[in-house]
């Protein structure tokens, strides 16, 4: 297993290997045939950045048992999604932004990321798997009272894609059992959500090929694969971390 990571240092950017504490720089491209610098650098001494730039980020809805139980949605017959904007990308430890034109209510949604390593067209479920680099944190933020503001249209994007709202990192894992993992999401040090991946009605593999029939998934761009019960509302100044063993932890601050 490893934990890819990018961090800007000393005014340049760069990416490698984390193993306690120390990012080992590599030299290349992350996703084909990276290769060692031989040199280190103190997480402490970085300022972490998302750990890959993707062209898209495909977000899933309706993708899990238990909340669709809850909410009394049936089993959708395909995955159901949208795209956040590529300004919403946003890394670790950085404050998630109020949005100066939404007053209202901005919920967290922990969730698992799946981030592709090669471009991944048409591909099979059998061949999906090695397409995919690795596996990452999402806290898919989301302002929850845009959504059906407007009774003639769903406002999924705006609502999901105000900046700093798609958040992701701090590391890419490499070499993870998805279906093992499971996604905790803690508000001000009090756990909200806790579920299992095993639960996902379309799991990542899945996911990966039928996506890739409707659109081309290019090296880095990442789907989030909806979230779970327990999401809820963060108030300025609240602290959001969303935990997955074997990644690690995506802390930022909201407001």
């Amino acid at each position: 297993m490893a934990h890819w990571i990018r961090i800007e240092y000393q005014g340049r950017i760069g990416f490698g290997t984390l193993e306690n504490g120390i990012v080992h720089l590599h030299k290349g491209d992350m996703f084909a045939g990276a290769a060692p610098t031989g040199e280190a650098v103190a997480l402490t001494e970085a300022r972490v950045l998302t750990p890959c730039v993707p062209t898209k980020m495909v977000a899933l809805w309706n993708n899990f048992r238990a909340l669709a139980a809850k909410l009394e949605q049936a089993i959708p017959p395909e995955p159901l999604f949208l795209l956040k904007g590529n300004n919403s990308f946003h890394p670790h430890g950085e404050p998630i932004r109020v949005p100066p034109s939404y007053p209202g209510k901005v919920v967290y949604e922990g969730e698992l990321g799946i981030v592709i390593g090669k471009t991944c067209r048409a591909v099979s479920e059998a061949d999906a798997a090695s397409h995919i680099f690795g596996y990452t944190c999402i806290n898919d933020v989301t302002a929850a009272e845009l959504l059906f503001k407007d009774a003639s249209f769903a406002q999924w994007v705006r609502a999901k894609s105000f900046d700093t709202f798609g958040v992701f990192g701090p590391v890419i894992a490499t070499d993870v059992d998805p279906m093992t993992l499971h996604i905790k999401t803690i508000l001000n040090g009090q756990e909200r959500q806790n579920y299992p991946v095993a639960d996902m009605i379309f799991p990542p593999a899945k996911l990966v090929s039928l996506i890739s029939q409707d659109m081309t998934l290019e090296a880095g761009d990442v789907i989030a694969c909806g979230t779970s019960i327990g999401v809820g509302s963060m108030k300025a100044g609240s602290e959001v971390s969303v935990v997955i063993e074997g990644i690690g932890e995506l802390r930022n601050r909201f407001g």
